[in-house]
């Protein structure tokens, strides 16, 4: 295991990885500059935000307080307007555009190594769990982190309604696919639609949450509405968004980011300081809205919860 100094960004140019392909190091300081730019002046620009969610009803729900943070919850007009979600463009100001994805009718699939396979709508689904609020740390392959309030049920509950057969040992799970609403998707140097994957152990650690609101209301759609995943022990490109199928399977599924580029994007994604992406350390993070570096924390800070998960696995590239 390689251990490096802190140096923050420091890259040189020439290392720098076409964009459309990779995460632009330029791109993310800009973004974090404009975001600093945009609190001190007072504004932010908003979205069209679309018709009222038929869930709103359910919210806000009530707070787990098993799960604590030791650090500001994200103000929402800063977790809202500084985004990931590549199937509406590599920049980080898609929530405007994410305004036009459809999540009603929204139905989820669930398939594979299982003895319950269906296909359900999603306030079917609601109907079917309890909704609580988690306070999460969001720390991004980037070097960024957030705090924020997800409201949703555990992932464990959905693995028990399908009740997987012993030979499943992965779960994987599947995006929206539809290029006339998402720009990004027309893409075609990225393999949609984003698949992601866990282990079974993964899925039913008690961490693992599938989210569906986000500061006490139904989730806004550039956080992935209707349905997207929060693993906080693991980088953020591992939360998919707006997920449309979860399929049992006894292979390890290969992930977006991996098929991209294995080499920087492996399954696993943990967080751990001590080993960095070959573009950058992730030494260090860098806390928005306030710009602070502050150290980075093995697991994301969760090792009590999710250590135990990975012993016995030495040969396995846990953090890549």
């Amino acid at each position: 295991m390689n251990i490096i100094r802190k140096r923050g960004w420091e890259l040189p140019e020439s290392e720098a990885t076409p964009e459309v392909v990779f995460f632009n190091r330029r791109s993310v300081i800009a973004g974090l500059a404009g975001a600093g730019a945009l609190l001190a002046g007072g504004g932010w620009p908003r979205p069209a935000f679309a018709e009222e969610d038929p869930s709103a009803s359910l919210y806000p729900a009530s707070r787990n307080e098993a799960f604590t943070l030791d650090r500001e919850i994200t103000p929402e007009k800063v977790s809202s307007m500084y985004n990931n979600f590549y199937e509406f463009g590599s920049h980080k100001q898609i929530a405007s555009a994410a305004q036009a994805l459809k999540i009603r009718p929204w139905e989820v699939k669930i398939d594979g190594l299982c003895d319950n396979p269906q296909t359900i709508g999603i306030d079917d689904l609601l109907k079917k769990v309890s909704l609580e609020e988690r306070l999460y740390r969001l720390r991004c392959v980037e070097a960024w982190a957030m705090a924020v309030p997800w409201t949703g049920f555990p992932l464990a509950e959905l693995v028990r309604l399908a009740s997987p057969k012993a030979g499943a040992k992965y779960l994987r799970m599947e995006t929206f696919l539809d290029p006339d609403t998402a720009s990004g998707q027309r893409a075609s140097w990225y393999p949609w639609p984003y698949v992601e994957g866990l282990t079974i152990a993964e899925a039913t650690n008690e961490l693992a949450f599938l989210v569906t609101g986000v500061y006490g209301k139904p989730l806004a759609r550039q956080f992935g509405a209707p349905l997207r995943l929060a693993v906080p022990w693991k980088y953020g490109f591992k939360s998919i968004k707006s997920i449309t199928r979860f399929s049992f399977t006894e292979e390890r599924p290969v992930s977006f980011w991996e098929e991209v580029q294995a080499a920087e994007y492996g399954f696993w994604a943990n967080v751990n300081p001590e080993v960095p992406h070959p573009r950058w350390s992730q030494a260090s993070e860098q806390v928005l809205p306030s710009g602070n570096r502050v150290p980075t924390q093995l697991f994301n800070g969760y090792g009590d919860y999710v250590a135990d998960l990975y012993k016995g696995m030495e040969g396995e590239n846990l953090y890549m």
